[in-house]
């Protein structure tokens, strides 16, 4: 009986070894050292010790092939739990931006990390990045829902509305507002707003400014936002001060713990100042029905708050999805734009070269009357700028996305609910680039393929006001170099300010405003 049991284990085990490739090769050396060991096929006369060896040596063996097959995504060890709090800790400590810059220089292009104990892909290869954009099972973003819900989000808005069908429900009144005619409108309302604020910059008989130059670009495209998409009487200052609170909300709550939201006096502060900005929306609206009740022609002011109210009167939108929607129209001129403006003109600044590049296509195109819709496709070089400029100094440089199903990205097994942070600021600096790692209008003097180059994304959920945008910066910019040089004060350039990398990549203004100095051109600079 006992002959007959070891025979068949050892049998067992030769197949097995047999099956994964193993041969002879171990059991020959096994006999080597155990020279009382006989053929399987022979008189079972093996040693008892011989047994469990050759059993433990078949299981090793098919255990590794097995967990060959399977593709190992790198990043830090679970190690009983800690690996995840410390990843997640990483990201409170360090900010989504540059954590997943830190993860990626470790790990490689996709790394996997955790936070709040998720499972979360963290992805800056190319391939992968394209792959995530224009699926639709990738169109959910993740955050904590509490912090969601305190800043207005959470199902409402599209920026990160997280519940995919009120978001396909609210995006359409986005996509009408930010193209057609109110894409047609954006160049004569950049270059009106930005002439008006450079005139009471510079009154009177000044040719020389020092300029707080965010809260100037962050009041122009504030303006620019209410001309085309709301046009009611507002206190910039007070607009703008709120927005920068509201994002400063928006960015310390995102990944904050449950527990945090347990205690009141924690983020009662955050509260207010997101009910703040909320309430003035509120007032906005208020002013804004109040005109179209008013109104003999509705054709006269309609516009994409007109819209939004219409499809709260017909049950179409809830009261708070418009109230967020109007917000989140109006707080992306000021949240972003106007950190990537400041960005190029200090990147202007510092290269005269490219400076002189660009003002002799302006001059070339615009002679001395101002810019116009059928001057944009002429401007090649700007575009180049702007794209380099972006590429190098990029403002929005990760995107949050949720895996609604299973998928495979590049091979990787990912599960439903996986949370993805595609690296779209360390996807920029690949090797496609002629100089990566140097800002160089070199790097887009051919055509660059759209997946290497996605500063506004691409598929479902890409930005929808990226032709807008696009617009808004060539008007801003053209307008301003048009009549003025611009400088850093004191010749600070762009790496020696100091920088938040969160949920975008902003300058530090916690000790004082950053100026620029504008001058008058001259007549012959102009």
């Amino acid at each position: 009986m006992l002959c007959n049991l070891q025979l068949f284990f050892q049998t067992s085990a030769h197949v097995e070894m047999r099956k994964f490739g193993l041969g002879n090769g171990l059991l020959q050396m096994s006999r080597a050292a155990h020279p009382n060991i006989t053929a399987v096929v022979g008189p079972p006369v093996a040693s008892r010790a011989t047994l469990p060896l050759l059993i433990f040596l078949a299981l090793l063996f098919i255990f590794i092939k097995l967990s060959q097959k399977k593709s190992t995504l790198p990043g830090p060890s679970f190690c009983l739990g800690i690996g995840p709090l410390v990843s997640y800790g990483r990201f409170l400590w360090m900010g989504i931006g540059k954590a997943c810059n830190y993860y990626n220089a470790k790990y490689g292009e996709i790394v996997r990390v955790w936070i709040h104990g998720e499972e979360t892909l963290i992805i800056s290869r190319s391939s992968a990045v394209n792959h995530v954009m224009k699926k639709g099972h990738y169109i959910a973003r993740f955050g904590n829902k509490h912090a969601l819900q305190c800043i207005g989000m959470n199902e409402n808005g599209i920026i990160f509305n997280n519940n995919p069908s009120i978001w396909k429900q609210t995006r359409p009144y986005f996509a009408k507002a930010l193209t057609g005619p109110g894409l047609q409108k954006t160049l004569a309302a950049s270059v009106v707003s930005t002439r008006s604020h450079l005139e009471k910059l510079l009154g009177g008989n000044q040719t020389t400014a020092c300029v707080d130059i965010l809260l100037f670009l962050r009041a122009i495209t504030l303006d620019i936002s209410n001309r085309l998409f709301l046009r009611v009487p507002l206190h910039e200052g007070e607009i703008v001060a709120k927005i920068q609170k509201y994002f400063d909300t928006w960015q310390t709550l995102l990944l904050k713990p449950d527990i945090f939201f347990k205690f009141k006096w924690m983020y009662k502060k955050y509260e207010e100042a997101a009910q703040e900005l909320q309430d003035a929306v509120e007032g906005l609206l208020l002013k804004k029905q109040q005109e179209l009740r008013e109104a003999e022609k509705l054709q006269d002011i309609s516009d994409f708050a007109t819209d939004l109210i219409f499809a709260q009167t017909h049950g179409e939108l809830t009261a708070d999805n418009v109230r967020q929607s109007m917000l989140e129209i109006l707080i992306a001129g000021p949240d972003t734009m106007s950190v990537t403006i400041y960005f190029m003109l200090m990147l202007i600044a510092q290269h005269p070269e490219v400076e002189k590049e660009i003002m002799e296509e302006i001059h070339t195109v615009t002679g001395e009357r101002e810019v116009q819709n059928s001057d944009l496709q002429q401007l090649k070089t700007l575009e180049n700028f702007i794209n380099e400029s972006m590429r190098y100094q990029p403002v929005v440089d990760i995107t949050m996305r949720k895996a609604l199903k299973d998928d495979v990205i590049d091979g990787f097994l990912v599960k439903k609910g996986t949370n993805i942070i595609l690296n779209l600021g360390r996807m920029h600096k690949d090797q496609f680039f002629l100089k990566p790692n140097e800002f160089s209008l070199e790097n887009f003097a051919q055509n660059v393929p759209h997946r290497y180059f996605q500063p506004f994304g691409c598929g479902p959920r890409s930005c929808v006001g990226k032709y807008v945008a696009m617009v808004m910066m060539k008007g801003i910019l053209v307008t301003m170099l048009k009549h003025y040089t611009v400088h850093a004060h004191n010749g600070k350039a762009p790496h020696s300010v100091k920088h938040n990398n969160d949920l975008s990549f902003q300058p530090n203004e916690a000790h004082g405003p950053l100026q620029m100095v504008f001058t008058l051109r001259k007549r012959t600079e102009a």
